[in-house]
């Protein structure tokens, strides 16, 4: 598989995509306003504990607090302002393990508490955080407090599993665990003992920083967009990395110098006068990314929409019709499908609940193949998932982590005319709305002059040649009503004026 990494600078904007096979499969983009969290390491202050919940809320200095599940807790170095007494020389460690203390026992209100940034803020919700730090170098991570070696789940062969088990070994320091990261493997020693050198290295600097610094403060920040993903990403099988950006291009190669010297030919300064994207023709696939229709090969489309609950994916045969028995024409559509939503999902990097409906088929058979087609389309996908096989209706229930919003919402902003429901009150049930607000106001019998002021459509909706219900609410209501067509009116909208004092008087008879 040809995979190729670009990433594009402005003032304003970074974007790294990702490529494999030319195929946009994976767009990374960060502004100012948005910058990354995850990873980020805070000293806080526990703000509320929820015993109910099995929840804390952190004070990390952000506008919200950060949320710190009981599923969250790792080792707690139980220290804090309150009243209590800790032993000081010795302070307890305190581990959550499942149907053990509550949180209620684990942590205090006012204790101070390092905590790492795992979810970033969604909505109306403050970023999600955890207690057990794990700092990520090229090769390794390095979880302090801990004293397991975990190998990555990617990483399937057994006998490279207990190779990489039987290498890290001797190597963890005391007081430290290990996870060999998906890029582990075929690694020798030396490379291991390196990487662990310069975590163990950053984990000092931070450590004395948190014991310096008060709380609520931000201890380490994690590595910027371009580092990171050189860092997470950056292996024999990318073919190139192509940078825009001069400064971008110095800072990549010299992190490359330092991780992965030997793939440092592989990255490339783009020079040309034409755009990098433009270059890799990606800005229309980006543009489309944000549509809620999606066209497949030969006809067939997705309809994805995005709720506060679920991702919902319906699959839709269109124009395409086949040549031969239902049965198989279906089974095409629903494996171009397949692919086809897997690429947007990871594309749109949609997160949460995800539910994808498609064309029902009669064979067992057809259906597990489907299935397989769709789990195989994420092999190489960052983010963790569990997908289940098709249901008799042709439903696949999937759930995919949710680290950050997904890009609908962080390059959109919900419409203003309809709040972000997608549709809008027709013309017929407006009209029916301002002719309740006349019955109101002859039932209250205080004016009989107005000025009504709407949009230009629904003016012309209400006053048509020949039917007119304007004239029909003035002959019914015994009203003079003088219509104001204003563009500066959205459609939902109405005025209505007083025509004797020129009063707003349009929230006196509203329902």
């Amino acid at each position: 598989m040809k995979k190729v990494i670009l990433i594009n600078s402005t003032d304003y904007e970074k974007r790294v995509a990702i490529l494999e096979d030319n195929n946009l499969v994976e767009l990374q983009v960060v502004r100012p306003e948005t910058d990354r969290m995850v990873g980020d390491i805070y000293k806080g202050v526990i703000n509320t504990v929820l015993p109910g919940m099995q929840a804390a809320f952190v004070e990390i200095g952000m506008p919200k607090a950060a949320y710190l599940h009981s599923s969250d807790i790792g080792k707690v170095d139980v220290r804090d302002d309150s009243d209590e007494e800790f032993e000081e020389e010795a302070p307890a460690e305190i581990i959550r393990k499942k149907r053990r203390e509550g949180i209620e026992k684990v942590l205090k209100k006012n204790q101070e508490i390092l905590v790492q940034v795992i979810k970033e803020p969604i909505s109306t919700k403050g970023p999600r955080v955890a207690t057990e730090i794990s700092i990520p170098g090229r090769f390794v991570v390095l979880v302090p407090d801990d004293n397991h070696i975990r190998i990555s789940k990617r990483i399937s062969n057994w006998t490279e599993k207990k190779r990489l088990r039987k290498a890290l070994s001797p190597l963890r320091p005391e007081g430290f665990g290990l996870i060999a990261r998906t890029e582990a493997e075929g690694q020798d020693e030396k490379e291991f003992r390196a990487d662990i050198k310069r975590l163990l290295k950053l984990w000092s600097k931070l450590k004395k920083k948190a014991d310096k610094l008060e709380a609520p403060v931000l201890i380490h920040k994690e590595a910027e967009l371009t580092v990171s993903m050189i860092r997470d990403i950056f292996s024999d099988e990318v073919e190139k990395i192509i940078v825009d950006s001069r400064e971008d291009y110095r800072k990549v190669v010299s992190f490359a110098r330092q991780v992965a010297p030997h793939l440092k030919g592989r990255i490339e300064q783009h020079k040309s006068d034409q755009p990098l994207f433009d270059l890799y023709d990606l800005e229309p696939e980006i543009e489309k990314m944000l549509e809620r229709k999606v066209w497949i090969k030969k006809g067939a489309y997705l309809i994805i929409d995005q709720t506060e609950a679920m991702v919902t994916i319906d699959v839709n045969s269109g124009r395409f019709v086949g040549k031969r028995d239902q049965e198989e024409t279906i089974y095409r559509v629903n494996m171009e499908a397949a692919r086809e939503a897997a690429r947007q999902i990871r594309l749109r990097d949609i997160g949460g609940l995800i539910v994808c409906d498609f064309i029902d088929m009669y064979s067992r058979e057809n259906r597990r193949k489907l299935y397989e087609e769709f789990k195989s389309c994420f092999r190489h996908d960052r983010a963790k998932r569990a997908i289940n096989p098709v249901t008799d209706f042709g439903i696949v229930e999937m759930t995919r982590e949710r680290v950050r919003p997904s890009h609908m919402h962080m390059l959109s902003e919900p419409c203003p005319y309809c709040s972000g429901a997608g549709r809008i009150l027709s013309k017929e049930t407006m009209a029916t709305k301002v002719e309740r607000w006349f019955i109101r106001a002859r039932a209250a019998k205080k004016f009989d002059r107005f000025h009504l002021v709407v949009n230009p459509m629904l003016a012309e909706a209400m006053s048509d040649n020949g039917s007119s219900r304007i004239d029909q609410i003035m002959k019914r209501n015994h009203f003079q009503i003088n219509l104001v067509r204003d563009t500066a009116l959205r459609l939902q909208e109405f005025k209505i004026y007083n025509a004797a004092t020129n009063e707003d008087v349009s929230d006196v008879y509203k329902a």
